[in-house]
């Protein structure tokens, strides 16, 4: 009897052992949706990019949002080198980059027609303005022309801070003075080598004059005792442009991480970020998307 009793309990443990199995092969006789597999990130063959740029581009707080997207998408990972836009370029002329963001389309020029920048693109524009103290010692405030508000600047002898450093906004700068038909000099005429936003901290510490780029401004203004005085001039377009190192000059640089972050760029969601930028925290975009437009067709 206990031999009978014990086989009936190995039946019946065998048999909900089996109910329990069949039960979890059916899903208890629901349908089960398989879940969507998060998308890997990509593991490039040469990881390591070196992107040159210049630092409103750092300043005004775009790449923060820009290169974490990019790293994410594509795997690569980024070394910023922000200097000024001739600096960036005289590293891509040496193959001491892979990438150039940059600023200056006068200066460029020389890198696409030699060859050593490639894969060159329209990317993003501002404006450049200028900026001062509210007392305003050189009466610029409201003035239609750049080169007008540096006449009046010269002639009252008023500090301005340039930034002496051959970028994309000291490029500008000399070149409206050449336009005014001046070289400025003097004590009331100070370089500080430095960056665009160094250099608008100097200018505010001592009351001075400055040409900046509207977004390192704007990103800025509340650690800054300056106001726009000259905005609006067409002359004053901030132009801004994405390319290649060549890697058949320097077959180190690294092509295919390059292109991919010209790509990145020129894409239409990072278009859409660029536009947005700077709207919740300034009340404004910072920078208006241009991949695929001419130059000649900004600012219309």
């Amino acid at each position: 009897m206990l031999k009978k009793i014990k086989s009936r309990k190995t039946i019946s443990t065998l048999l909900a052992t089996l109910v329990i199995l069949v039960l979890a092969l059916t899903g208890c006789g629901t349908t089960q949706t398989p879940q969507p597999q998060a998308a890997s990130t990509p593991t490039p063959a040469n990881p390591n990019l070196i992107l040159a740029t210049t630092t409103s581009t750092q300043d005004s707080g775009l790449l923060e949002v820009l290169i974490p997207e990019f790293q994410k998408k594509t795997g690569y990972t980024v070394k910023t080198v922000a200097v000024g836009t001739g600096a960036a370029l005289a590293m891509g002329e040496k193959g001491d980059a892979d990438v150039l963001l940059v600023h200056a389309p006068s200066s460029e020029k020389k890198l696409v027609d030699n060859q050593t920048m490639i894969n060159y693109n329209l990317v993003m524009h501002n404006d450049f303005v200028l900026v001062g103290p509210a007392s305003d010692p050189a009466k610029i405030k409201g003035m239609k022309t750049s080169v007008e508000a540096f006449k009046a600047i010269e002639a009252s002898q008023s500090v301005f801070m340039s930034r002496g450093d051959r970028s994309g906004t000291d490029t500008m700068e000399k070149s409206l003075w050449a336009k005014a038909n001046l070289k400025p000099a003097g004590k009331w005429y100070q370089e500080t080598g430095s960056g665009m936003g160094q250099t608008l901290t100097m200018a505010s510490d001592k009351a001075s004059y400055t040409l900046t780029d509207r977004a390192t401004f704007l990103a800025n203004q509340k650690n800054l005792k300056l106001e726009i005085l000259v905005q609006g001039e067409a002359a004053l377009l901030n132009i801004y442009h994405v390319g290649q190192v060549n890697p058949e000059k320097f077959p180190k640089v690294n092509q295919e991480g390059a292109k991919a972050f010209v790509n990145f760029m020129l894409d239409p969601d990072t278009q859409k970020t660029i536009g947005e930028f700077g709207k919740d925290t300034v009340g404004q975009a910072l920078f208006f998307p241009d991949a695929g437009k001419k130059m000649e067709d900004l600012g219309k």
